[in-house]
């Protein structure tokens, strides 16, 4: 049984919210073409969350919510979401990113911050479509498409061996071939050099500069701002927070949250819980990320840039 099946058309979505506003909650998931199966309140939500047969999309709306009420449910969520793989669209404002990405952040998750109706609704509708092609994708397998299945193998397989055949002529031209023709800026392990921090920092100055004289939103690059941030940061030996790295993304807190999760799913950002405040998780480099920007300097350095 599909999901449109199971759910009697559309796609089923479980909304998590503050009683009295669940009735907007749910008219969004009615735009979004979707059906609501079942509102849960906050206080109820170790109870009542995974009651529902296949794969719904769960809607998790803060506002209005206690603070003590929504860190005990959103491990929940976070549990629960894991297991059954649940995709989940998050409505959140400013004060709650870092409780909620403190639980929540993931590549299954969409977070809107302060987020419209219109916004809201073409949110359900992506994750809802998305979780809906899963649904079938999982639905087909179950019933047996052997032959699909096959050739999905001999696929991953070819791919394999063509990543393995490149792997090789890349270490032979590493040894001795066209490639050593070219300066590489590899060669060695790069480290950090005293006053990286401050360098860095101006980087971020003189990025910020630009809007003073061509105004904001023209120069919009959050991936690499955080990227500065973030190593700054880690060269100071300071911490930053979820919130924090919003604010250095200089984009709205909605789509500095998607870069969050893309940059994590890569592996160049990694979430570290507070281990004094549960409510709150700092975002830090990974070390592939920290070898990637230590060879960036290295490298502008010896083009003479610096």
């Amino acid at each position: 049984m599909n999901e449109q099946e199971l759910y009697g058309g559309g796609f089923g979505v479980v909304v998590i919210s503050a009683p009295a506003l669940s009735a907007a909650a749910s008219d969004a998931v009615q735009q979004a073409g979707g059906r609501v199966l079942r509102t849960i309140a906050w206080t109820s939500v170790a109870d009542e969350i995974g009651q529902q047969a296949g794969r719904p999309l769960l809607l998790v709306d803060t506002h209005g919510a206690e603070p003590d009420a929504m860190e005990i449910a959103l491990a929940r969520i976070d549990a629960v979401a894991t297991a059954l793989d649940l995709p989940i669209v998050v409505s959140l404002g400013t004060a709650e990113i870092d409780l909620v990405a403190a639980m929540l952040l993931g590549p299954r998750v969409a977070m809107l911050c302060d987020a419209s109706q219109t916004e809201l609704v073409a949110a359900l509708a992506v994750a809802g479509a998305s979780n809906s092609a899963a649904s079938l994708l999982h639905a087909h397998f179950r019933e047996g498409e052997s032959e699909r299945l096959r050739r999905l193998n001999a696929e991953v397989a070819r791919i394999a061996e063509a990543l393995a055949r490149l792997s090789v002529q890349e270490e032979e031209s590493r040894r001795g071939g066209v490639g050593d023709r070219h300066q590489s800026f590899h060669a060695t392990p790069a480290r950090a050099q005293p006053g990286d921090a401050e360098l860095v920092r101006r980087m971020i100055r003189a990025r910020r500069l630009r809007d003073g004289f061509f105004g904001s939103g023209l120069f919009e690059e959050p991936a690499w701002d955080m990227l500065l941030d973030l190593y700054a940061a880690s060269l100071e030996g300071t911490r930053v927070s979820v919130s924090s790295l919003c604010i250095a993304a200089a984009v709205a807190p909605t789509t500095a949250l998607r870069w969050i999760g893309k940059m994590t799913e890569a592996g160049l950002f990694a979430r570290q819980p507070d281990p004094v405040d549960r409510r709150r998780a700092f975002m830090m480099l990974t070390p592939y990320a920290l070898d990637g920007m230590r060879g960036y300097l290295d490298a502008i350095r010896r083009l003479g840039t610096l």
